[in-house]
């Protein structure tokens, strides 16, 4: 009998904790970066993409050691992209998880540096990882490249930025999150299943999972910004609206948010099911995304 979900998040929570320690830790570097980096990475999160990239691997293979280094580079990567959509230039964020931004606790410069030196160093965690082929290397330094840069995240950054205060249709919208959400998550799951050795046919469909995952992921985080409570969320209610942000519930209403949120969770549903993970924790974190309260 499998743990519950929680009892499994929390787990390589800490697994993934325990690893940003190590990694850091003993690291010669100036000591306000160091700081910098660990106040961000030790702030809180359910580290949901680590756990699903562990998941992923989990639902073709059972030891999971393989897998922990890329799980926290990737979860340096999505620090890192946090630390900067906070800025001033950004969406100029106080809070985050219920504790002060990272340029709010230390200032701007070294936030920035600090997001730089976490992206960055998350290719040297894989590159330096034993456990990886040298080909298994090249395949995942890649993807994350992709998937986290001007194609992949960055892209839909931008994206959402052009979008704040215009009207946009819910084909742009998705277009925007599919990159901008959706692509960090295809990493986690197209990776820990191709460490796991899943076939060509399953890492075609997952990579459609993580599609659909990464909207409902973003349609619950848009709905949370409407009817969520501060205390859980860890920053004000509203703050979409105040950054005139494009969002599921302005285009479609809330009822028509959580109405597509369902579509979309039907498709993911699916195509695990093609893939052949449907008995993985790859569903319930399904279920996890679109029911979250924070």
């Amino acid at each position: 009998m499998k743990p519950n979900l929680l009892d499994y998040i929390n787990q390589y929570k800490e697994v993934i904790q325990k690893e940003f320690n190590h990694c850091l830790e003993n690291m010669d570097i100036p000591q306000q970066l160091k700081s910098s980096m660990l106040y961000s990475l030790e702030a809180g999160g359910k580290r949901l993409r680590p756990v699903l990239l562990i998941a992923s691997y989990q639902a073709y293979q059972n030891e999971v050691s393989k897998v922990i280094s890329t799980a926290a580079a990737l979860e340096m990567v999505h620090t890192y992209s946090l630390i900067h959509d906070d800025l001033p230039a950004m969406d100029d964020d106080d809070y985050r998880r219920g504790k002060l931004t990272n340029h709010k606790a230390f200032n701007e410069a070294t936030a920035i540096l600090a997001g730089d030196a976490l992206l960055t160093y998350s290719f040297e965690l894989i590159t330096n990882d034993p456990s990886l082929s040298d080909r298994e290397k090249v395949t995942i330094i890649k993807m994350l490249a992709s998937c986290s840069g001007p194609s992949g995240m960055v892209g839909g950054q931008i994206l959402d930025m052009e979008a704040e205060n215009q009207p946009v249709s819910l084909d742009a919208m998705e277009r925007i999150h599919a990159l901008k959400t959706s692509e960090l998550l295809k990493f986690a799951i197209y990776t820990g299943a191709y460490l796991g050795k899943a076939t060509e046919e399953q890492l075609a469909h997952l990579k459609t999972f993580a599609y659909y995952l990464g909207l409902i992921f973003q349609v619950q985080d848009d709905i949370l910004d409407v009817t969520g409570e501060q205390e859980k969320l860890g920053k004000p209610v509203g703050s979409d609206e105040g950054n005139r942000k494009s969002t599921y519930p302005k285009l479609l209403g809330v009822a028509g948010a959580v109405e597509q949120k369902e579509k979309y969770a039907i498709k993911a549903k699916e195509s695990l099911m093609k893939a052949g993970a449907q008995d993985s924790y790859l569903m319930d974190l399904t279920d996890y995304f679109s029911t979250r309260d924070h």
